[in-house]
């Protein structure tokens, strides 16, 4: 079964940067597209950015030129380098796991953009 960690939430000042990361484990990493998820107070959970095994990124509109999504194959790791933070992005933060087969979600990790 596949697991999924997070981990770099916090508290962050408006225009502040903060890193997350998602260790993976249980099955086979480069089997995987990974992705991060985010989910504001009152919304519903949406795509911020995800990664496949190649590195081929997508970017949700809101984040692009502001956050970086990438991957250490040799460490089942991803990591969202998140720059440029506002009040908006608010939200927690889910690690997910995706092949045409299966769906796997982390626990979040809860990111604060405040002053």
């Amino acid at each position: 079964q596949v697991q999924l960690v997070e981990s770099g939430g916090g508290l962050v000042q408006p225009g502040g940067s903060l890193r997350l990361s998602c260790v993976f484990s249980g099955s086979i990493f480069r089997f995987f597209v990974m992705g991060w998820y985010r989910q504001a107070p009152g919304k519903q959970r949406e795509l911020a950015a995800d990664i496949t095994s190649s590195g081929q990124t997508n970017y949700a509109d809101d984040v692009k030129g502001r956050f970086t999504i990438s991957r250490d194959n040799a460490k089942n790791t991803i990591y969202l380098q998140m720059g440029t933070l506002k009040a908006e992005d608010t939200a927690v933060y889910y690690c997910n796991a995706r092949n045409v087969k299966v769906n796997f979600w982390g626990e979040g990790t809860r990111v604060t953009v405040s002053s």
